[in-house]
């Protein structure tokens, strides 16, 4: 599999490489901008510079690549997104095993000055590997995976669902913005304060409920990218599937133990992610002696697209939905 996104991303590179020669015979450089050029890959990314850029952010061009609703773990770059990142001032990119491609895309950038920010690079030893629970279903053995002698650890990519780790991050992007346009470097820096404090706020909200709540359990009938979230604030969890896993189909093992669980702890509801098919959490909820729980969805913010950023959708607003369904879920 890698081998062939390998090859993909050689010939998008190729293809970005004789459009772009094109570009510059044709125009003459008519195209260059003293705006600043932003590329993210998620919505997180995308939301924190546009909230430390305030008022400036309407002057910069920023880019989302996962803009519609893609997966991140399944997520391919265009040829068009390469000539994006090769030309902007600030990449931002999460730096999990999803993003494989980014080193070779990076070979190509035509900005020498441009700055990087691999999320979990900056919180290093605060990152987690990915976790098998009891009860949770077991990815597929692959060929390759066979042959791998010394398998790579394989770590949890979704460190943006942590207040706890989004507040060092949003600094260091701030830190980076200021660095790149030192004419506005207080407007940010106050910003980020400003945000910092709201990210604060919100994190004792989320502290207040795990420490009040009945419950400190939570199941989901589905993937569970959430674990940094639940390690924020000392919750257990069962889940169908790891949070990167790929699978789509649970065995009924799984289905039974997960029932077994909601009826043992008494949960009142199966959560599950975005997305319109729960068939495994109404599965489970089938499968449970009341068979009345209800199924409730957090947003995990991997398929949050442009046009739910039009509808007012932020980073906050959207872990603030989060949280109200926490509440339920623990109470």
């Amino acid at each position: 599999m890698k081998k062939t996104t390998a090859l993909v991303l050689a010939l998008l590179m190729m293809m970005s490489s004789l459009v772009g020669c094109g570009k510059k015979n044709d125009t003459a450089n008519a195209d260059k901008t003293d705006k600043l050029k932003v590329v993210t890959t998620i919505f997180p990314e995308y939301d924190w510079v546009k909230e430390i850029l305030g008022e400036k952010a309407d002057d910069a061009e920023i880019t989302m690549l996962l803009d519609k609703g893609g997966d991140l773990h399944s997520y391919q770059p265009t040829a068009d997104d390469i000539d994006k990142i090769a030309d902007c001032d600030l990449f931002i990119y999460v730096g999990g095993e999803s993003d494989d491609w980014v080193k070779d895309a990076l070979k190509n950038s035509t900005n020498k000055d441009m700055k990087v920010i691999n999320l979990l690079d900056v919180l290093k030893d605060s990152i987690k590997t990915e976790e098998t629970k009891p009860g949770m279903q077991a990815e597929e053995e692959h060929e390759d995976d066979e042959n791998d002698e010394h398998e790579e650890k394989e770590y949890d990519e979704h460190v943006w669902l942590s207040l706890k780790n989004a507040k060092p991050l949003v600094e260091k992007i701030s830190e980076d913005l200021q660095e790149l346009d030192p004419e506005h470097k207080e407007i940010y820096a106050s910003n980020t304060k400003a945000y910092v404090k709201k990210l604060s706020d919100l994190d004792a909200k989320y502290r207040e409920t795990a420490d009040t709540a009945k419950r400190k359990t939570v199941l989901f009938g589905d993937r569970f990218p959430f674990r940094y979230l639940t390690d924020d604030y000392g919750l257990n969890y069962y889940a169908a599937f790891a949070g990167c896993s790929a699978e789509t189909e649970a065995s009924f093992k799984t289905v039974s133990f997960l029932a077994k669980k909601v009826d043992e702890l008494k949960l009142p509801c199966v959560l599950t992610i975005e997305g319109n098919k729960h068939k495994i959490a109404e599965t489970i909820v089938k499968n449970t002696a009341e068979k009345n729980q209800k199924v409730l969805t957090m947003d995990s913010m991997q398929s949050t697209t442009l046009k739910d950023v039009d509808k007012s959708a932020t980073y906050l607003s959207i872990m603030e939905k989060n949280l109200s369904v926490l509440k339920k879920a623990l109470n």
